[in-house]
This record gives structure tokens, sequence and C-alpha cells, in this order.
């Protein structure tokens, strides 16, 4: 039989990103926490997590990771039909897109993390990596813009995000006067979230460019919007998220016939209990616009 100690080690380690946070974490010294792995792979006989050049798991502990998530979710049904066991808030690990995070998540969870006493622990990942996160046991569920489910797990479709390339009407005037010419593509600044947004890739090559382009980096979906109603750049950003300032007339769409539609996929582990079943369903009444 497996010692759950060990594999809350293991998984506390993965999501703290070393063993003295972990450490914190469970209340147990460093050491303490790299004995409890070191047990674990002795136990298994081979290597959980890999510790060069990046704190990452092994394909052995990524199924020892998917378990143990599957494992404290059945916990905690247990517990709901079992009131005399010991309970504890549950607690669900999601990876999630920081747009959807700064828009519609919160509406669409609030009343249900509330009647369930659910505390969530989110992670923020772009829409087109997410699944990863999943993948390597890291989560138990992720939204994100992949379609392809991985074995053992369920993937619903939740609907779509409409991008649209935003930038305030005095930064278009200046950039672009004759529109998005391949000129202006070279000259004028973008704002891309990350090393893996995409977004901003697929609307230059839907407008015929595929050159090198000038970009800030700006991993925060809230700053984003604000560098870019502050003039410093034009970006990919959802029309739900930025509605109010496109009505004050402080933003625009410097290609008002261009637009990108993101779908979005949850995915989580089956066989994971009632509490993700619940919450699928939750999510699958929300409309994204």
């Amino acid at each position: 039989m497996l010692d759950y100690k060990l594999l809350e080690a293991l998984a506390t380690v993965i999501e703290c990103g070393g063993f003295e946070r972990a450490g914190d974490a469970l209340g147990l010294s460093q050491s303490a926490v790299s004995q409890r792995i070191k047990a674990l792979e002795i136990r298994l006989g081979q290597p959980v997590l890999i510790r060069h050049p990046h704190l990452e798991p092994t394909p052995a502990g990524r199924r020892l990771l998917n378990h143990h998530q599957q494992v404290r979710l059945l916990e905690r049904d247990l517990r709901a039909a079992l009131p005399t066991l010991e309970a504890a808030s549950p607690r669900l690990r999601i990876a999630l897109n920081a747009d959807s995070l700064a828009t519609w998540w919160a509406e669409a969870v609030s009343a249900f993390c509330r009647d369930e006493g659910l505390l969530l622990d989110l992670v923020i990942e772009d829409q087109d990596v997410g699944l990863k996160r999943l993948r390597d046991g890291d989560v138990a569920a992720c939204l994100c813009a992949s379609d392809q489910p991985i074995a053992g797990a369920r993937c619903v479709p939740l609907g779509t995000m409409v991008y649209h390339p935003y930038a305030t009407p005095a930064y278009i005037a200046r950039y672009f006067p004759e529109g998005p010419t391949e000129a202006a593509f070279r000259q004028a600044p973008a704002i891309v979230y990350g090393p893996h947004d995409q977004l901003q890739h697929r609307f230059l090559a839907q407008c015929g460019y595929h050159g090198a382009f000038p970009h800030h980096l700006c991993p925060s979906s809230e700053g984003f919007v604000r560098l870019a109603a502050g003039g410093i750049g034009y970006g990919m950003m959802p029309q739900l998220q930025v509605a109010s300032l496109v009505a004050e007339g402080r933003l625009a769409s410097l290609a008002p016939e261009r637009s990108l539609a993101v779908p979005l996929y949850w995915h989580f582990w089956r066989h994971s209990g009632e509490l993700l079943e619940r919450l699928t369903r939750v999510l699958g009444d929300i409309e994204l616009r």
C-alpha cells in the first residue's frame, strides 16, 4: 500500500516549487521533506523527481501525482458521506488562463465555492499550455484551448472568448494611419502576455504578416489592459474584458474586421469524485461572449 504522507510530500514539493517551501507548508524541516521523497523513491524503486535543471516529476512521479489528486477529491466525498470522519475544507488545484480569471471565472464559481466550502488553489497558465499541468499531475483540472483529452480525463467545451487588437485612438492614429499594414506592424510596439502567448502571432498571420515585431511582455491580464489604455502598445484582448473602455472611447480596434475566437475547454480527471462533477455542471451553464 502507498504511504500517503509520502505522496503528500511529493505533491507539496511540486506545488510549492521547492523543498524548503514545501517544508514550511507541511510544518516540516527541509531535510524531513527530502527524506520522505527519498523513502518514496526507495519504495518505488525509481526516482519520482528530476531535480536539475528544473524541479519536475518523472513519468512515475506524474502517475503518483495524478493518483494523489484523485484520492484527495474522493476523500472529500467520503467525509461528506461519513460526517464522523475528521472534516477539512476541500481544496481544489486548477490551472486556468489569466483572461478567464480577469473576466467571467469569479462570477461563475463564487456561489459554488461558498456553498461547498471550497478553497481554490489557482495556477495561472496560458490557454495554449495549461493542459501540461494536468498531464503532469500538478492540478486536478484545467481550463485551456485544447480539445484533445488526455488518457484518464474528460474534456468539456465551455464556449469561446473573442479577441480584437485594441489600442488607444491616439496610438492607432500614430502607428496605423493607413490601417494594419506591413510597415506599421514592423514599427508599432505590441503587448504580448508571455513567451507562450501566440494570439498576437495569429493575428499578424491573419493579416498576412509573418515577420518580427517589437513587443512588450506583460504577464498580467489586468496590467495588459492598463498598458494598452496608457497608450504604450496594442494587443489582443477579449471583448468581455474591455467592453466598458471601448464604450468610453478609450480603446478601439485597429482592425475592426479582424478577430480571433479562442475556444475554451474544461479538462478534469475521471473518477475524481462528485465535487468536480458538480463544478463541471456549474461551468457548463456559463455563457461566454
